[in-house]
């Protein structure tokens, strides 16, 4: 299992970057995957030690596999990252030196026809991350009311078609494979919008990944919660590749660096609100041409940091 686990890290270069300055001590990876990002800020910086966090068991298999050779400086854990500040106080030094999330799903997830994830390989409708976990995407589509379905649909960036798609895959129940539902995407969305953009069932695939595995739900307490356990001069950062989690981590961001102000822009600070982080860079920062070039998956990435502050 460990030797097919296969995700090629994001902007690596400019993570390693992003986490040169913290002071030494723990860095937890929130989302480890197969350890990509994790080996290289072990090897760039003696002094970190790496707490991992994934909810997939192929993707802790992998990573202890991969960083087994760092010993102490590496504990591996299954735990979704809504669990990080529970895991990092029993774990690890605290406060941190950092905190790395990088979002989404993993190459390997995708390219695993079983995992159900994708419709370019057909297999059953799951996508659990965790597949402990019992609520599957099987479960959503053949047992949610269409009116829910809908709901989620939208919710993860599927507007224009979400009823017309809902109302397909009703009609269409039961749903057992992605191949299957892959069709009823797309027989449901007009022809000629059909024309424009990348196959029509991607939306519905992402938004349907998206609320089976609470990605959205989980993501801004953790944000808080990575951020309220910093060290000073410690640093979060985060790879998004989904507007509505690059919007959760600007806004969490904003909400710290802030501190929560509540008094017109321009004007100073009347409420007493106390900032708690720097941002890094204006806006999120996106992998290089060549970048995308070498693996497409990046291209959607954004990256944004935030440094914690030294707070009375």
């Amino acid at each position: 299992m460990t030797r097919s686990f296969t995700h090629v890290p994001v902007m690596l270069a400019e993570v390693v970057d992003l986490f040169a300055p913290v002071p030494d001590g723990t860095v937890v990876d929130a989302t480890v995957g197969g350890g990509g990002h994790s080996e290289a800020l072990l090897e760039s910086k003696p002094g970190l030690l790496v707490v991992g966090l994934d909810r997939d068991a192929a993707a802790v298999a992998a990573a202890r596999d991969r960083l087994e050779r760092y010993g102490r400086r590496v504990r591996i854990h299954h735990a979704r990252f809504d669990r990080l500040r529970e895991i990092a106080a029993e774990d690890a030094a605290t406060p941190l030196s950092g905190v790395l999330f990088d979002l989404g799903v993993s190459s390997h997830q995708l390219d695993e026809a079983e995992r159900g994830f994708a419709f370019r390989h057909d297999g059953p409708v799951d996508m659990r991350m965790d597949q402990s976990q019992q609520f599957s995407a099987a479960a959503l589509l053949n047992e949610a009311a269409a009116e829910e379905i809908a709901r989620v649909l939208g919710d993860g960036g599927e507007t224009r078609w979400a009823r017309r798609i809902a109302a397909a895959i009703v009609r269409g129940r039961p749903i057992s494979t992605t191949g299957q539902l892959a069709e009823l995407v797309r027989a449901a969305i007009p022809a000629a919008a059909r024309r424009t953009g990348g196959h029509p069932a991607t939306r519905t695939f992402q938004a349907l990944r998206i609320a089976v595995n609470e990605e959205l739900t989980i993501l801004p307490g953790a944000i808080d919660d990575a951020i309220a356990a910093l060290k000073p001069r410690g640093r979060c950062v985060v790879l998004s590749y989904h507007s509505g989690e690059d919007r959760i981590v600007k806004d969490r961001f904003t909400a710290a660096a802030t501190g929560g102000c509540t008094c017109p822009v321009g004007l100073p600070c009347g409420c007493g609100a106390t900032p708690t982080v720097r941002l890094l860079n204006r806006g999120a920062r996106k992998p290089t041409a060549e970048e995308i070039a070498g693996n497409h998956r990046a291209e959607s990435a954004r990256l944004r940091a935030v440094e914690r502050l030294e707070v009375a």
